[in-house]
């Protein structure tokens, strides 16, 4: 009876091996085909980020530096909040600080020159019509340099997911295309990964020393208006990778 029973067990273990073996050869021998396809716009940014520097020095106190450091960043601080709106989700900050003794070397000589104090606030805005004037305001109460200026799209998920479910209606039809070409047809899907990214056509860039950035201030000043700022598009693209089986 023992014997009968594992001779019955062999002959199961060996059919649902069989069958095993015979759906991964039809999973094997299964055609597929594989396309990729995108899907892109154009977005006119709603958001801006602009970096200020507040640099001071002094040759013989540290504290010196810093107090004037504080009072200058305090007023570029005071004058760019009378330019944003909390409420939309606009923000200002302060990052970097830094405060280091500056030394020169001749002839593998080390000599101090000055202290050195750094300060940087950053703005978050979506007033876009505001960025020139915020540049000239910054610059007019002692802001140093205009490290960065950059755009984005507060929105971006939205259109992220908008343009993948575009390229993927654009995958199938791809397949479809393809499949019936070859006269066999889609019968499901093998893999499918998708990617979106965001870039900046033409962004505009600023790097400007004070005296650089006072001379476009003080230009603007005499003409009655504000530094002109364009702010470009922010370009969006999605992709879609994906593998169809067919019959």
């Amino acid at each position: 009876m023992k014997k009968s029973l594992a001779i019955l067990a062999l002959i199961g273990i060996l059919s649902s091996s069989t069958l095993l073996s015979a759906d991964a050869v039809q999973e094997n021998q299964r055609g597929f085909i594989t396309v990729n396809t995108t899907s892109n716009t154009e977005i006119a940014p709603d958001v801006a980020e602009i970096s200020f520097a507040v640099k001071t020095t002094d040759t013989k106190s540290m504290q010196k530096a810093t107090l004037e450091n504080k009072e200058i960043s305090d007023k570029v601080l005071a004058e760019l909040r009378t330019l944003i709106n909390l409420k939309n989700g606009d923000y200002i900050k302060t990052s970097d600080f830094s405060a280091t003794p500056v030394y020169s070397y001749t002839n593998s000589k080390k000599s101090f020159e000055r202290y050195e104090v750094s300060n940087r606030v950053v703005v978050h805005t979506k007033a876009i019509d505001k960025v020139g004037s915020m540049i000239d305001k910054a610059i007019q109460v002692g802001a140093t340099n205009v490290d960065n200026l950059s755009f984005s799209v507060s929105n971006y998920e939205s259109h992220c997911n908008d343009l993948i479910k575009i390229a993927t209606q654009k995958a199938k039809t791809r397949a479809n295309v393809v499949a019936e070409a070859l006269s066999t047809y889609v019968i499901g899907i093998n893999n499918i990964s998708t990617s979106c990214s965001a870039n900046n056509y033409n962004p505009p860039r600023l790097y400007m020393a004070k005296n650089m950035i006072s001379d476009v201030a003080a230009e603007s000043s005499t003409v009655g208006g504000s530094t002109s700022i364009s702010n470009g598009v922010v370009k969006i693209n999605a992709n879609v990778n994906a593998s169809f089986y067919v019959k």
